[in-house]
């Protein structure tokens, strides 16, 4: 607890999360472990445990990063942190919940320690940086974190509304793929009281708005899984008179699968370009390439897993959860080893949970009476593979 309210106190947005690594670190080195610091060309975070006897190798991951959120809580450990984010004074939060998996994992690591000596294996930590920005898995595992020892399986969690005490997870697809889109209406500016003398691009771009509301409807086959088409920005003009030369809009898409992906980027890419010829516009539309594929429990390795968290949780605590459409660069890991991803409940108990603010709020607030039930899950499931071996599986397709 001690340690989450440092951290929620003293958050960083992605990429500069010195003071956090800085934390982490100490703590690693004080309880003997390897550590390496300043991982994957940021302040990424690795500790290594190797037990007394030999044994696998597995792996823990916590995300480190805050986001731009002015908190509004009220704790009396809530953050006064401001920056400059793209060119604007903002709050900096843990709204999101990585300040308590970071807490957690740190106590994982501590418990872990105190079973060196009868340890079968090799424990890695990873501290990562940049979940909320640019691919901080993907770096870390660029930089190794999963080759020296090798990791033959890992382990996740994240803070979501639902009871204190329990966990949830899924098998096959938990969370959505996460890409980005952008799309730049050029037209031709005018005087706003002679709009026909220019191309308006205001009003080709609000068409496209509402003709991407059909492709989730009539283009994604929805058997196969959710998806979502979301604006979430639209920029055009300067003055009230004035038909502006260009538009600009762009927001996010989510899905399940990889057919459902290309059929979203393609019919956006259609739509977008194919309105503004028709207002004698025209457009062009970028699909971000540094999307994050979907988090996948693997179905050949969910079952064993789950059975763990229900001995050591107990079976009325093991929830079943439904497909979440955020996303999770947790998923780059899970493409490399098998492992399993899980939502930690931090609802009090006695309170609905569709009733509390949602992570990305900033009334967002962590039970942390749910702290022992993370550790206790995280290390179950790393002395389940540690005890019982890893089994070699192929990546899923």
């Amino acid at each position: 607890v001690g340690w989450h309210r440092d951290l929620h106190a003293h958050p960083e947005l992605s990429g500069v999360e010195e003071r956090t690594a800085g934390v982490v670190a100490a703590h690693l080195r004080a309880l003997g472990l390897e550590v390496r610091t300043n991982v994957a060309g940021a302040f990424g975070v690795i500790g290594i445990l190797r037990g007394g006897k030999p044994g696998p190798s597995v792996a823990l991951r916590a995300d480190m990063d805050a986001l731009p959120v002015t908190e509004q809580t009220g704790l009396s450990y809530a953050s006064t942190v401001t920056t400059q984010y793209n060119g604007q004074t903002v709050g900096v939060m843990h709204a999101c919940g990585h300040d308590s998996h970071t807490a957690i994992l740190m106590g994982v690591a501590e418990v872990l320690s105190g079973m060196k000596a009868t340890l079968p294996g090799t424990v890695t930590f990873l501290f990562q940086p940049d979940e909320e920005g640019a691919g901080g898995a993907k770096r870390m595992l660029d930089a190794g974190a999963f080759d020296n020892p090798r990791v033959e399986a890992v382990y996740g969690l994240h803070t979501w509304p639902g009871p204190t005490g329990t966990v949830s997870t899924r098998s096959g697809g938990m969370m959505a793929s996460i890409d980005g889109w952008r799309v730049v209406v050029h037209g031709r500016q005018s005087h706003g009281a002679q709009p026909w003398r220019g191309i308006d691009p205001i009003v080709i771009g609000a068409q496209i708005v509402n003709d991407l509301q059909t492709i989730v409807s009539r283009s994604v086959d929805l058997t196969a899984g959710p998806a979502v088409v979301t604006v979430g920005v639209f920029n055009g003009g300067v003055r009230e008179n004035i038909i502006p030369d260009s538009a600009v809009m762009y927001g996010t898409f989510r899905t399940f699968n990889p057919a459902a992906r290309q059929t979203v980027a393609t019919q956006i890419r259609k739509i977008a370009t194919g309105i503004a010829v028709a207002g004698g516009a025209t457009a062009t539309v970028t699909i971000t390439d540094d999307g994050y594929p979907p988090t996948v429990n693997d179905p050949r390795w969910f079952g064993r897993a789950t059975n763990v968290l229900r001995n050591t949780l107990g079976a009325s605590n093991v929830l079943e959860s439904p497909p979440a459409m955020p996303g999770e660069d947790f998923s780059i890991l899970m493409q490399r080893v098998p492992g399993l991803f899980i939502f930690l409940g931090v609802t009090p108990r006695g309170t609905d949970p569709l009733t509390v603010p949602a992570n990305h709020s900033p009334l967002y607030v962590v039970d942390e009476a749910a702290f022992p039930t993370g550790i206790t899950a995280l290390a179950s499931l790393a002395l389940d593979a540690l005890l019982n071996g890893v089994p070699r599986l192929a990546p899923i397709p």
